[in-house]
């Protein structure tokens, strides 16, 4: 059985949280010890957590607390606990990044998301499970192992940031960030019913990123409700020094929520993209989703983005160059520490020529003036998030989707990635099961840097389903999870 002494503590929304410690209801310090207690619980059955910092984290609860005592001002996440995405440098905790060349590194200095989030008062608890390198569409790797999905724990739980959307459908931590470069974050959320958002570029600043004027990977916040997405967007948003494609934004603009009149939202649905495949469970999923969002709205039609793009090469071409220039000195060096198909993009990259690297950016700035003249004619597109249901997690990705063979491990996520090289700001809405039972998200597209109104309306979207069994959030039952899962686990170093 689950403790009882904070059992009801961590199934609170983040925001209730707050509220509740500004009020003085509920001690920072009981919340830490609640999350301790669900992680000892539950995270040998999914293997969500990676390292974890939980001495620092009581101490720094205690702090928080004495705060409250004193009556000072309270940032906008004080006293949260928050997972970070083992790709994020924390300072004097293990970032590993799935790699095994990476397994005893240590940070001196957090990266400057991480930072954000200190300063607005979260508390970094634990280090989330990723894919190796963060490249992937399954959360497995040499040093933590695989993550299972909460709702069948043969399952995987989608990648790269699996980790966090584990241990937010968990109930572990009431926050997370994720990271999405093909569907990151979105995939994984929408395979284990939480909510991600993938943001416009350079509205939360990236100060590792390797390729500083690449728009394709962004840092994103993970949450169990798009409330609390806002509010952990809130505290994440800011221009920073040494990123130089972020901008300087105000938080405020994205939390409070504005209320949005669903019946005024005009929506554009987009089955597949023009040719994505999707499996057929999935599509008569997604349709009756449609159907019911319709009577909600203004109008929900079909819309032809009329893109007649090569996405795929577009994303791989665009991809290969980034694992390139972050990894292409390992291929020489240490080409052990790299897996096959993140060799596969390096050497893809090396056979690239100018002209291609020129045909891809072309092909980019056409898809986005695409996707920016079909949002003139609606607010927002809707799209399902994966073809398929979750697959098992020792698979490295889904090999065929709607019977086509997939020929590279991350083709599949092609309905994820098409919004990513429009650079236009998309995220994951829990939009109840699909016909296997598992987690079926709603991606809901919106204009460049209307993050805002994306989320505002997201959330009118998701009030709206909590009056139909069929649309709401699913939550996994844990009885399956109480029984450790020791196949999950790699022979690792120390969690603490």
């Amino acid at each position: 059985m689950l403790p009882t002494k904070h059992k009801d503590l961590t199934s609170r929304t983040a925001l209730e949280l707050r509220r509740l410690i500004g009020r003085r209801d509920i001690s920072p310090v009981d919340l830490m010890k609640a999350c301790f207690d669900r992680m000892e619980t539950l995270n040998p059955g999914v293997n969500a957590i990676a390292a974890t910092d939980f001495d620092r984290a009581l101490a720094q609860a205690r702090l928080a607390e004495a705060q409250v005592m004193r009556g000072e001002p309270l940032p906008l996440l004080h006293g949260l606990p928050i997972g970070i995405k083992d790709l994020q440098h924390t300072a004097g905790l293990r970032t590993t990044c799935g790699n095994p060349g990476l397994r005893h590194h240590v940070p001196t200095e957090d990266t400057a998301l991480v930072a954000r989030l200190r300063q607005a008062g979260a508390i970094v608890t634990a280090k989330t499970n990723v894919a190796d390198l963060g490249v992937g569409s399954n959360t497995r790797n040499p040093v933590w192992g695989a993550t299972a999905n909460p709702f069948d724990p043969q399952l995987t739980a989608g990648g790269s940031s699996g980790g966090s959307a584990v241990a937010l459908a968990t109930d572990m931590l009431p926050l997370c960030t994720g990271s999405d470069t093909g569907g990151s974050l979105r995939q994984p959320a929408a395979l284990c019913g939480v909510v991600g958002l993938r943001p416009s570029p350079g509205l939360i600043a990236n100060d590792h990123r390797v390729l500083g004027w690449s728009t394709l990977s962004v840092l994103g916040p993970m949450a169990r409700n798009v409330a609390d997405t806002a509010l952990l967007m809130a505290a994440s948003v800011g221009a920073h020094p040494l990123d130089p494609i972020s901008r300087d934004v105000s938080g405020d603009a994205y939390w409070p929520l504005p209320e949005v009149d669903l019946s005024t939202l005009r929506i554009g649905v987009v089955e597949d993209f023009g040719g994505c495949p999707v499996e057929p469970d999935i599509r008569k999923t997604f349709r009756d989703r449609v159907k019911r969002l319709s009577g909600l709205v203004h109008h929900c039609e079909p819309i032809d983005l009329g893109l007649g793009v090569d996405a795929h090469r577009v994303f791989e071409v665009l991809l290969a160059e980034t694992l390139e220039a972050a990894y292409g000195a390992l291929r020489h060096t240490a080409p052990e520490s790299l897996s096959e198909h993140v060799l596969a993009s390096i050497d893809l990259a090396a056979a690239c020529t100018l002209a291609d690297r020129a045909w891809a950016q072309q092909e980019q700035t056409r898809l986005a003036r695409q996707f920016a003249s079909a949002l003139t004619r609606c607010d927002l597109i809707v799209a399902p998030v994966s073809p398929v249901s979750p697959f098992p997690w020792t698979q490295g990705f889904p090999e065929r989707v709607d019977g086509q063979p997939m020929r590279t491990p991350h083709e599949s996520l092609a309905l994820t990635y098409l919004p990513t090289l429009a650079t236009n700001p998309a995220m994951a809405l829990p939009c109840g099961v699909d016909a296997r039972g598992m987690p079926f998200g709603l991606q809901v597209i919106g204009p460049l840097r209307g993050d805002a109104a994306l989320l505002a309306a997201a959330q009118a979207m998701e009030l709206a389903f909590q009056t139909d069994a069929s649309m709401r959030r699913p939550r996994p039952g844990i009885e399956a999870l109480l029984k450790p899962n020791p196949g999950l686990v790699r022979d690792t170093p120390p969690r603490r």
